[in-house]
């Protein structure tokens, strides 16, 4: 039996949180995409962060990786690059992302892989007991500093391509997001970056306020996502406000990093012949560079 035969099988483990929490959304909005878009599980590979969040890689029909906290977007740009062919998508939650992995998400929006990144942030570390994170808002408990704000980071990036916010508890605009992250990253757009507001009931229950808070920035026909500028200036007059901006937020065009650094992308490393048997004269020449 050949490689390609070998028959893939995928068995998703049952949820480990809370009884309403919103990652249950974002799950649920996750699988309704990747079945719309009809992407074969063999071919996407879900890379999971620490924590709560962490756990969703266990939980879908497709490959999946556990990955070192805050180090999972090294992992699936590594992945990207090994094979181009996959859909990544590498998934965490927001103190996972926004502080131990804050520098690689800032090279990330730099560098522009073709991966899609789902931010499941509720300002809270969940598995240490309701600690704050980077993006906890004052009135939290331990909290008094001004939460950091990923999107207006990702904005200042002049290399990003693809910046939107959802949130778990609206379905139908979550599921439009995330198609629209895969779409991008997909095509060889670049770095697909969605932050979802997914709430933790067990420590900081924000359902009811963040129903009242959300502003879909797509509903106003003025709003131009392809306008860097002013949709910095009109996300940071929506925050202070003290509503929250969400919606497909800015879509640009900037090099991928694969396709920059890839010299035949139609080649990928997965697909080539890495045995030594073949490449014994490649090797002698790689040892004698250091002799």
């Amino acid at each position: 039996m050949g490689v390609s035969e070998v028959p893939k099988v995928f068995t998703p483990q049952t949820p480990i949180w809370c009884p309403g929490c919103g990652d249950f959304g974002v799950l649920a909005a996750l699988k309704k995409a990747l079945n719309d878009l009809k992407i074969p599980p063999h071919e996407t590979i879900l890379v999971g962060g620490i924590g709560c969040s962490g756990h969703i890689h266990n939980d879908l029909l497709v490959y999946g990786y556990h990955s070192l906290h805050g180090r999972l977007l090294p992992t699936a740009i590594g992945i990207k690059l090994a094979n181009p062919r996959l859909t990544v998508i590498a998934a965490g939650g927001d103190g996972d992302g926004y502080a131990i992995g804050g520098n690689h998400f800032l090279h990330a929006l730099r560098r522009n892989p073709s991966i899609v990144y789902l931010v499941m942030n509720n300002g809270t570390y969940g598995l240490t007991k309701g600690q704050p994170s980077p993006t906890a808002q004052i009135g939290f408990e331990g909290t008094k500093e001004i939460p950091f704000e990923p999107i207006l980071t990702a904005l200042s990036i002049r290399s990003t391509t693809f910046v939107a916010r959802g949130f778990s508890g609206n379905q139908v605009q979550l599921q439009f997001l995330i198609k629209e992250a895969i779409q991008h990253a997909n095509a060889g757009k670049g770095f697909a970056f969605l932050d979802v507001l997914s709430p933790c009931v067990t420590y900081n229950d924000t359902y009811a306020e963040w129903r009242k808070s959300t502003v879909d920035m797509n509903a106003d026909k003025s709003f131009d996502p392809t306008n860097r500028a002013l949709v910095f200036e009109r996300v940071l007059n929506t925050l202070q406000e003290g509503k929250i901006p969400t919606g497909l937020l800015y879509k640009g065009e900037s090099p991928s990093f694969e396709s920059m650094q890839l010299k035949d992308p139609a080649s990928p490393i997965a697909t080539q012949d890495l045995t030594p048997a073949g490449k014994i004269e490649e090797f002698k020449k790689l040892i004698a560079r250091y002799r």
